[in-house]
């Protein structure tokens, strides 16, 4: 019997089994380039925006990002190149051993490098770090660029699109942002539920909006174009199309593009910006030609719907000791996240309504709380440690805009 079948290997000749493999070689080095191929035509489409900045803050971070990168190629270069060069020069099968010396203990030359070296580089660092920390804090103006009159954007994120009002203009638009070239513009940011970040790479700067807080962010298009911005802050599942076109105009252009909105646009009230604020994914272009007065103001103090207690009634409250027990009944005036509550497809969730019991009498008796209880309770709670009167306060708050200014709540 053939021993090949006697050891019950395959009865495929040896020569056979050979050639496949090194065509499966073969194909395989030809793949690789042709993979390394594809890559790098996908990458063309990429944007290298923040290497080609189009207005002077995003100069000014490109400049800080290459300083940055080269002083710290001091260390990286000579520390590729030694560990090359080192295991090389003194490889234990060398044939010249004559620089070898067994007694050596200290080198002033090397101690010199090991340690001057990172100390100028730190130095270095600190410098830079400090002169482009003041000159890119986000909060500050460009007034000292001379370059125009600033105009005014109240930015404002949601679920999951982008609103920008024009306060001055009395106009407003939805992922659309148009700013005339060569003048700064002064944004102020909040968000209508989590967390964003408003980005325009081309423009430079990056900075969140959140709820119930307004931040600054300053930029200037040097020159004419469209440039994309998106929120940089994962969001939810609607994320990926938050996205809008930064364009860039000339004055008259810019005019003609405010007056294209007030012609076309719809007037942006309380009630149009709540419709708005429901979650949507994808949302196209849309206009508002009149925007409510303080309509931005109630945005980010969480109290556009009628009813809410704003931000700043609601921390004049805190400060002045709060509502106490009698104001356990108003927490539905407190409550904002629950009416916004979503799913992990985005879609709006009606979640049960909650009983806000105790403080009204008939009311807490009808929810299974006696009235009474909830008096003797606030009693205890008077004559208790509680005795400097700031658990009396009303237990119904203003509810209007701005009224912790008209009332005193002393």
């Amino acid at each position: 019997m053939p021993h090949h079948l006697r050891s019950g290997l395959s009865t495929s000749p040896p020569c056979r089994q050979g050639v496949g493999h090194r065509r499966g070689r073969q194909l395989f080095t030809i793949r690789k380039p042709l993979l390394a191929a594809a890559g790098a035509l996908l990458l063309t489409g990429c944007q290298y925006n923040v290497l080609s900045p189009q207005g002077w803050v995003g100069e000014q971070q490109r400049d800080l990002l290459i300083i940055s990168t080269l002083l710290m190629l001091i260390v990286i270069v000579p520390v590729l190149f030694m560990s090359v060069y080192f295991p090389l020069k003194y490889r234990a099968d060398r044939e010249n051993t004559s620089d070898y010396d067994p007694e050596f203990e200290h080198s002033n030359k090397l101690e010199a490098v090991v340690w001057g070296v990172p100390i100028l580089i730190i130095v270095a660092l600190g410098y830079y770090t400090a002169v482009y920390t003041h000159r890119l804090d986000p909060y500050r103006p460009l007034d000292y660029l001379d370059a125009g009159e600033p105009i005014e954007v109240q930015a404002v994120s949601l679920d999951w699109k982008w609103l920008f009002i024009y306060p001055e203009l009395g106009v407003a638009s939805v992922n659309e942002l148009a700013i005339p070239a060569g003048r700064p513009v002064n944004f102020s940011l909040t968000s209508s539920t989590v967390m964003n970040t408003l980005s325009i790479p081309a423009l430079g700067g990056m900075v969140y909006s959140m709820a119930g807080m307004e931040t600054k962010l300053h930029l200037i298009a040097d020159s004419e174009g469209t440039y994309e911005g998106r929120s940089a802050h994962y969001s939810g599942p609607g994320f990926a199309g938050m996205v809008f076109e930064t364009m860039s105009m000339n004055e008259d252009e810019f005019n003609g593009w405010v007056e294209n909105l007030r012609a076309e646009g719809q007037p942006l009230t309380a009630d149009s910006y709540l419709a708005l604020e429901a979650p949507t994914m994808n949302d196209p272009v849309s206009y508002y030609s009149s925007v409510e007065d303080g309509l931005f103001d109630r945005i980010v103090g969480l109290c556009v719907a009628e009813g809410k207690v704003c931000m700043s009634d609601m921390m004049m409250s805190d400060m002045h000791g709060g509502g106490g027990l009698a104001g356990i009944a108003d927490g539905a005036a407190y409550s904002h996240d629950r009416e916004r509550a979503i799913d992990g497809f985005g879609r709006s969730i009606d979640l049960p309504a909650v009983e806000w019991h105790g403080g009204h009498g008939e009311d807490a008796g009808e929810e299974g709380h006696d009235g009474h209880e909830a008096h003797d309770m606030q009693d205890d709670a008077a004559h208790g440690s509680h005795e400097d009167a700031r658990l009396t306060a009303p237990a119904t708050l203003p509810h209007a805009h701005g009224a912790a200014e008209e009332k005193d709540m002393n």
